[in-house]
């Protein structure tokens, strides 16, 4: 786990040593332990080492193969990297080290852009051929299918630029900082950024599953070498081979992703993932360390009652013997903790996330990697409450409206004229959400059976709110110098899962009572009585053969804080010195009485607008922090 970052001159001049070095040292968190530069002709590769793998030099980046003439930096993790060595070392590569990034210098040497295809990983990395075929070389980014690891980059000014974070691009005197309106339209409707474009205009997020390339200072181009799809097609086990199976691919990815020479430690929530990987990993490690974080309550109400899940976790500690350790959030952490943490995230997306600072914060002081279960809900069917809304009604048209209705989870558009203010709108101009969140089931048929709608609902949320949760996650544990795996996105337990008919991870949702409630984002809705373990049925039954009923039926239960109580009350005064401030930097965009209104009806109870009310608190932030 590292940082990396780099240029390509297309024809303003190579980027220079001091700039390359301006670049690394701008996300020095990410690497503590090392860091290395090389420009040569047209390219310039820097590196930032956090040592996880042969913590010796010789695992030093950038790193080249024999003959010097493919050289690579690269962020995360091989976790098949020595089954790949021993087949290059039969075709004859000889290796210096002991490390996964030799063996993507190898294996890209030897299958050249079909390298990514063999890796079982997370991973960002950029590959420069310099062999004597290539007049001025060649550049290779590619980034893992999942997109655990994110990869910056801005062509423009006859330069590319790439980096493992945003704010290393921002050193370089070719880029200035403007807002992206079109991203901005999108982060505050979806809460999220469905399209490969950030906040900062012109610096985009390489997609998942895709390779960029130069080749002899030519365009850029894109290729998409891995994607979700979702499918039932050849299935054919029973219940109960599905759950063995699965239970034998989970075991297996767990201890895959335990390779380290440095301490690793788990997540512990107490639901059902992170106590299942911490299960299977505490039989490798006795007395594996484990962390998890919980809120006071003291002034908490309704569901937020609920949100503290130290004393699940703490029953799980004790029946795997872990050597644990938690901690108490409270109101004020928020507010100490926004303008650093924002400087970290750059990239805004999905909802609260400081909690998860904070604990990452715990962990790294006492190991370098920790493993977490994000991605068991959006593989194994964990949000039946979000499916059922493209349940309900009949055809295409039903299913689409239904879930974009409720993907707004900011602005709904009959609230974007009143939202932002002329400018803003005339800048974000034609740019739509709905057709933003329409391209993301690139053209497909509209889904008309049960199984093909939620199998279009996983795909979607896979490739949406997944992604923006990896991001996120990894500037959080970056922040600490913390490597974060994710065994879920193991590739063989993946390509698994995506087999997995519907009906094996939900029950019947569409015969489910219909009543009305109020939903995560805080909406008023309807929807049906679920029952308690009404998603992830086949992982449910799996994992009993690690614990109790108890914990296997629990209801889901998200890592969040009861912000709607403590916006209401003990953060009352810090969210209306921030947002009632007719000088904050949001009314640049935004309309000050539509910021009001939300304010004054969140504080009198009648809405929940929680999610909108954090995000707007952070993009105050992201403006004082990059709009110089």
């Amino acid at each position: 786990m590292c940082g990396i970052a780099g240029g390509y001159d297309l024809g303003a001049g190579p980027v220079t040593v001091s700039a390359l070095k301006r670049m690394t040292d701008a996300i020095a968190h990410r690497g503590p332990d090392g860091e290395g530069h090389v420009c040569d002709g047209p390219v310039a590769l820097g590196h930032r080492r956090l040592s996880i793998i042969d913590l010796s030099q010789a695992g030093a980046q950038p790193m080249a193969n024999e003959t010097g003439d493919v050289l690579v930096v690269h962020n995360g993790e091989i976790y098949n990297f020595r089954e790949l060595r021993a087949e290059l070392e039969q075709r004859g590569h000889r290796f210096r080290s002991q490390t996964d990034t030799e063996v993507v210098v190898h294996a890209y040497e030897e299958w050249g852009d079909g390298c990514v295809d063999r890796f079982n990983g997370m991973f960002a990395f950029a590959v420069y051929d310099r062999r004597a075929d290539r007049r001025r070389g060649r550049l290779m980014l590619a980034r893992d299918r999942y997109g655990v690891k994110p990869l910056y980059y801005r062509v423009g000014n006859g330069l590319l630029l790439f980096a493992s974070e945003i704010k290393a691009l921002l050193t370089h005197p070719a880029v200035s900082v403007r807002v992206s309106y079109p991203a901005l339209s999108e982060y505050f409707t979806f809460q999220n950024i469905f399209t490969d474009l950030t906040l900062f205009d012109g610096i985009r997020l390489l997609p998942p599953g895709t390779q960029l390339t130069i080749d002899d200072g030519k365009e850029p181009r894109q290729r998409r070498y891995w994607d979700f799809e979702f499918t039932t097609d050849g299935f054919d086990l029973s219940p109960q081979a599905a759950s063995d199976c699965l239970y034998t691919l989970f075991e297996r990815a767990v201890r895959r992703q335990m390779v380290a020479d440095v301490p690793v430690g788990t997540y512990l929530s107490g639901g059902l993932d992170s106590g299942s990987i911490t299960a299977v990993a505490s039989r490798e490690i006795p007395r594996i360390t484990t962390f998890t974080g919980g809120f006071d309550l003291s002034s908490a109400s309704g569901m937020e009652l609920g949100f503290d899940e130290r004393q699940a976790a703490e029953m799980l500690s004790n029946q795997f013997k872990t050597e644990h350790y938690e901690m108490v959030l409270h109101a004020g952490d928020m507010e100490h903790v926004l303008p650093t943490l924002v400087w970290h995230l750059e990239d805004l997306r999905v909802g609260q996330c400081y909690p998860n600072y904070y604990i990452a914060r715990l962990a790294s002081r006492f190991v370098r990697v920790v493993l977490s279960g994000t991605g068991g809900d959006e593989l194994f069917g964990g949000y039946p409450w979000r499916y059922y809304r493209g349940l309900v009604g009949a055809g295409g048209s039903s299913y689409e409206d239904a879930y974009y209705d409720y993907w707004q989870r900011l602005i709904p558009d009959q609230d974007r004229p009143h939202f932002f203010n002329p400018s803003t709108a005339a800048a974000i101009g034609s740019h739509a959400p709905r057709e933003v969140f329409r391209s993301v089931f690139g053209g497909r048929p509209a889904p008309r059976s049960v199984e093909e709608r939620v199998n279009a609902s996983l795909r979607f949320e896979t490739k949406t709110f997944l992604h923006g949760l990896f991001v996120v996650e990894d500037k959080l544990s970056m922040a600490h110098g913390l490597e974060t795996r994710v065994p879920f996105m193991d590739n063989d337990l993946v390509e698994f899962a995506l087999r997995v008919p519907a009906r094996l991870k939900l029950r019947d949702l569409a015969k489910a009572a219909p009543r009305v409630d109020e939903d995560e984002a805080g909406k008023r809705v309807r929807y049906g009585t679920l029952p308690t373990a009404d998603g992830k049925v086949l992982l449910r039954e799996a994992m009993k053969r690690l614990m109790s009923d108890e914990v296997t039926q629990r209801a889901k239960q998200g890592f969040t804080a009861p912000d709607a109580s403590w916006f209401r009350g003990e953060s009352i005064n810090y969210v209306n010195t921030l947002l009632r401030n007719p000088a904050a930097r949001i009314f640049e965009f935004l309309n000050p009485p539509y910021v009001a209104r939300v304010l004054d009806h969140h504080t009198a109870g009648l809405v929940n607008h929680r999610l909108l009310i954090w995000s707007l608190l952070n993009f105050e932030w992201w403006c004082r922090v990059f709009l110089k």
